[in-house]
């Protein structure tokens, strides 16, 4: 019983999830601190209080409502434009490009597209001269 639980934590795709969660719970945190220091103080040099939390009717506290969709479109916001679009763009420079087209010519019998070296149509294998 202990074995199969041994072998589970120690397969290798459970220690990389363990890996993955912890640079997440720390990325998140350089994350919000970019959001809360940095992008906050800036929407409101230019819009005013960055704090809605004083919006409220009765018991319903619509200004905090109103913080956390501002704050989570804001992080959102900074993880596509800081950490999404650059590796996309990384990632499409390392791939290779794709090999030209092969040049083609029809199966004179089945009217289907066969390589030009091919000496018989992949089709209805008839023999192409």
């Amino acid at each position: 019983m202990l074995r199969g639980f041994r072998d589970f934590i120690l397969r290798g795709n459970v220690l990389d999830l363990a890996v993955a969660v912890v640079m997440g719970v720390a990325f998140g945190a350089v994350v919000t601190s970019v959001v809360k220091n940095l992008i906050t103080p800036l929407i409101a040099l230019a819009g005013g209080a960055p704090d809605f939390s004083a919006i409220r009717t009765g018991p319903l506290l619509w200004g905090n409502i109103l913080n956390d969709v501002l704050t989570f479109l804001i992080t959102a916001a900074v993880v596509y434009f800081v950490v999404v679009l650059p590796v996309s763009r990384v990632l499409a420079r390392l791939q290779p490009s794709a090999p030209p087209p092969q040049p083609t010519r029809q199966c004179p019998e089945c009217l289907s597209e066969i390589p030009i070296g091919a000496k018989r149509c992949s089709h209805c294998a008839q023999l192409v001269a």
